[in-house]
């Protein structure tokens, strides 16, 4: 019975073998990225060519996600008062 268990395990899909073609990888190289303030560094990427530049419009010296700077709440149209309006007055009663 397990010869014939074995028999049956045998059974094999054939696969065909294919030339190689080109790699899916892309090419992982350095480029030079330079910051807000002029600061620059060198890093691997695969964005662009070899020596390639990325000049950064945010970067983490410089924008508030990363630094903890404070956020202003802007009043547009009047949304935040007409809901301080409806919802002001709820709190929690102590």
């Amino acid at each position: 019975m397990a010869e014939n268990a074995a028999q049956n395990n045998s059974k094999s899909v054939k696969v065909e073998k294919r030339d190689k073609g080109p790699t899916v990888h892309p090419d992982y190289h350095f480029i030079r990225v330079v910051m807000t303030n002029g600061t620059e560094f060198q890093t691997r990427s695969t964005m662009g060519k070899a020596g390639d530049t990325l000049n950064l419009d945010i970067d983490p010296n410089t924008h508030p996600a990363w630094t903890g700077g404070t956020q202003q709440l802007m009043d547009r149209g009047g949304r935040l008062s007409r809901f301080n309006s409806r919802f002001g007055n709820l709190g929690l009663k102590k």
